[in-house]
Order: C-alpha cells, then sequence, then structure tokens
C-alpha cells in the first residue's frame, strides 16, 4: 500500500528451485546421467574408437556376482564401445566355460593369489590393481575403471563418465557436511585428512580415468598403505581412506554423481537425489557387512 492506495500491479515471485550442482569448485564437471550436459559429453566422444578397460576384483565366494555384473555390463556399460573386462581372481577356473560377449568385447582372466578376508584384500587391492595395470591393462586399453564385483549396471553409462581421473561421489554421504565425512584423522596415518581439507568424499566402489593417471593412483595408494601397514597402523576407511587422500591432492577432473554408485539402504535413500539410478548395487547383506568391517 502506497499512502493509501492498493498497488495492484504485483507479481508473484516463487522461490527459486535449489539447483543441482554440474560444476566442482575447481571447475571440474559434476556428471549427473540424465541431462544436456552429459549428452554434450557423450557426443563427444561419440565419433572416437575408444578401447576401454573394466576391472573387478573377485575372490572367495564373490564369484556368485560375476554373471551378474558381467550380464549387466554388457547391456549398459559403454554400449558401442570397445571393452575389456579384466578379472582379477583367485578361481579362474570359475570362468569355464567363458561367458559369451557381443562384439567388441573381451575378458581376460588375471590370476592372483588367495586373499582370505576382507581386511587383507582391501589393503592388497591397490597393489593388485598397479601390478595389473603395469602389465598387462596399460598396453592395451586407453581408459580403465574399476568397479566392485557385487553391483549391477542398472541403466546406461555411457562416455560421460570418460575423464583423465574420474572419482565417484560416495551415495550415502553426498549432501552431507564437511565434518560427517570419514577421513582418517589419526596423524600417524598416510591417509590422514586435515580439518581444512576436503570438498567432497568418494567412493572407492567405482573410479578410473586414463590408465596412466589410475596406475599413478593405484601406486601411490599402494606404497602409503604398504608404509602405514609397516608401522602398525590401519586407515579407518581401508584403502578408500587412501584414494580420499589421494584425490584431495590430486583433484579429479570429472566427478560423477552418486547415481553411479548407488546403494540400496535407508541411509542413501534420504540422500536428496532426485535422478534415475544408473549404476545400483542389489546386496544390501553383502553392503551392511563390509560397512561392520570397515569399522573394526
Amino acid at each position: 500500500m502506497e499512502r493509501g492506495r492498493i498497488m495492484t500491479d504485483m507479481t508473484a515471485v516463487k522461490p527459486a528451485e535449489p539447483q543441482t550442482p554440474v560444476e566442482t569448485p575447481w571447475g571440474a564437471p559434476l556428471v549427473w546421467g540424465d541431462t544436456r550436459n552429459s549428452a554434450r559429453r557423450r557426443a563427444k566422444f561419440a565419433q572416437r574408437e575408444i578401447r576401454i578397460g573394466l576391472l573387478a576384483l573377485v575372490v572367495g565366494t564373490y564369484a556368485q556376482f560375476i554373471q551378474r555384473f558381467l550380464s549387466s555390463a554388457e547391456t549398459n556399460f559403454l554400449p558401442g564401445q570397445m571393452v575389456t573386462y579384466y578379472i582379477l581372481t583367485d578361481n579362474p577356473r570359475s570362468f569355464d566355460p567363458p561367458m559369451e560377449l557381443g562384439a567388441d568385447r573381451e575378458m581376460r582372466v588375471l590370476p592372483v593369489t588367495e586373499l582370505p578376508g576382507w581386511q587383507r584384500l582391501a589393503q592388497r587391492r591397490m597393489v593388485l590393481l598397479a601390478d595389473a595395470i603395469r602389465d598387462p591393462i596399460g598396453d592395451e586399453v586407453e581408459y580403465i575403471f574399476c568397479a566392485d564385483i557385487d553391483q549391477e549396471f542398472l541403466a546406461p553409462v555411457g562416455e560421460e563418465i570418460l575423464g583423465d581421473l574420474v572419482a565417484t561421489l560416495h551415495p550415502e554421504l553426498y549432501g552431507m557436511p564437511r565434518n560427517a565425512f570419514p577421513y582418517e584423522v589419526e596423524e600417524v596415518s598416510s591417509a590422514c585428512v586435515e580439518e581444512d581439507e576436503g570438498d567432497y568424499y568418494y567412493t572407492s566402489e567405482l573410479y578410473g580415468g586414463l590408465v596412466t593417471e589410475v596406475y599413478k593412483l593405484a601406486r601411490a595408494c599402494s606404497l602409503l598403505i604398504l608404509q602405514d601397514q609397516s608401522n602398525g597402523v590401519t586407515a579407518r576407511g581401508l584403502e578408500e581412506s587412501y584414494l580420499n587422500r589421494y584425490l584431495i591432492d590430486y583433484r579429479p577432473t570429472c566427478v560423477l554423481s552418486p547415481e553411479y554408485s548407488w546403494w540400496d539402504s535407508a541411509l542413501a535413500a534420504h540422500v536428496s537425489v532426485e535422478r534415475i539410478v544408473s549404476w545400483g548395487r542389489q546386496c544390501e547383506a553383502y553392503d551392511k557387512q563390509k560397512r561392520e568391517e570397515h569399522r573394526c
């Protein structure tokens, strides 16, 4: 009201809806599966023939997930691209007879020594990855992505994920305050993260990039893990702690949203991500077991 006169030309303004971030604080793309930005990234690589590797470690009872993992990857992981599945396993005979694969797809089974116990496996995984990339992976593919075998591709995952160094936001911690991130805090650990460090918390369930960059990551993390082992130190998040330490020092050039490593858990359901899940975890019992073992 202006001096007794009612203003009738007012326009109702709705509060702006929060925007889904599409860029990190350091300028790297933050990729969501079904967006125009993702479509542009896919188009950028569409005309190139790219050799890509998908690596998974299969030991002990985890062999039960092989069929589901590979079947879903055949349908949804980089459709239309040349993909080699690298399976590091303590039981190569579990792949006989070999699974029938599509055109431009092949599988390499790489034997490793049996690694009983989740904690020992987690401590050795970076070493195994670095060794495998050095020989033979580094000479065979341009990009390599590392994934946990007990997951499943639920929808197409395309060229939008390609980048020099690619990390995935942890689905249970996306949107949480910095002080909720389970960074290693013990100063005696090589994975220690100071209070003023860290922008995101990344999952160890899916990461990758150029083979040269992933080799640097795996090599650096494996050396830090061995250094801590020699001093009797175990990081709270095992190899995920060292991965996050590395990605603070060497920030990823491409960050994938939590869609790409979604968990079927009550906590993750409350995370504010309103997208179609493009990468899903289907074995909640194994999730719970692994999280409990991480805490021990």
